[in-house]
């Protein structure tokens, strides 16, 4: 997929310039001609989208994430699809990834929990309308000049999981077989996830916590040489306590 977008519309959407792209698409500043409202337009790989199993799913869990509505969760506005191209309008988030906020370093204890209050926030409102992320990580969390919490890509982890893997959860046979094919992200995943079993809202859950010793710490709970030694390590390993790692962490919070 290259620029060629940019100046074309897709349907009522003027694209203007690229921000970004990922293994879920590429993502554009676009221009609503319709409601005059600047979106970021995320256009979808056709590969995600040919299969017409896999893209009636998302279309479903996409537009179940539209439902959703809370200051903590990116909103998607649309999603459509022009001369074959599928994609999502959603708001234009101006700001820095929590990932680029950790760097490496842990945040200020307050800060840490704001944040991770205003994640958990976003996270409740999404439960309650049975919309799980399922890919929570500190990539998909924006912080804006203000400094609100935005939560990005809800619904399009599955977008990502072949269609016999939705129906059997065989994620952890998808890792092996599939590369790029895992349903999450290794290193911020749930247990179940990892042995392939169902995901409910405590997948979303245990991954806000590891997000939380991420920002208290500066580095992740579960690490490997690969993917699937940071799985091994999620499945038998305890991770060190986050005051271990950081003084300003209250030895009472690890339990």
């Amino acid at each position: 997929m290259s620029d060629e977008l940019i100046g074309k519309h897709l349907g009522t959407y003027l694209v203007e310039s690229r921000l970004g792209q990922g293994g879920m698409g590429v993502v554009y500043r676009a221009l609503d001609e319709r409601l005059r409202r600047t979106v970021a337009l995320k256009v979808l790989p056709s590969a995600f989208t040919s299969d017409a199993s896999r893209r009636r799913r998302f279309e479903r869990e996409a537009r179940a994430a539209a439902a959703v509505t809370h200051a903590s969760i990116a909103t998607v506005y649309e999603v459509g699809e022009h001369e074959g191209q599928v994609f999502i309008a959603m708001e234009l988030v101006e700001g820095a990834t929590l990932a680029s906020r950790i760097g490496g370093v842990a945040l200020p204890l307050g800060a840490a929990l704001r944040i991770g209050r205003d994640i958990a926030r976003g996270l409740a409102k999404a439960h309650e309308r049975a919309v799980v992320h399922r890919d929570l990580k500190p990539d998909n969390v924006m912080l804006t000049e203000e400094g609100e919490v935005k939560i990005l890509d809800f619904g399009l982890a599955r977008l990502d999981e072949p269609a016999d893997v939705a129906e059997a959860q065989d994620v952890t046979a998808a890792a092996m077989t599939m590369p790029g094919q895992i349903m999450g992200t290794p290193g911020y995943m749930s247990p179940e996830q990892a042995a392939g079993k169902p995901t409910d809202a405590r997948t979303d859950i245990f991954s806000l916590g590891v997000v939380l010793y991420e920002m208290l710490t500066g580095a992740q709970p579960f690490r490997g040489d690969s993917a699937m030694d940071v799985i091994i390590a999620l499945c038998r390993d305890e991770p060190a306590a986050p005051s271990t790692l950081n003084p300003a962490v209250p030895r009472s919070s690890s339990g």
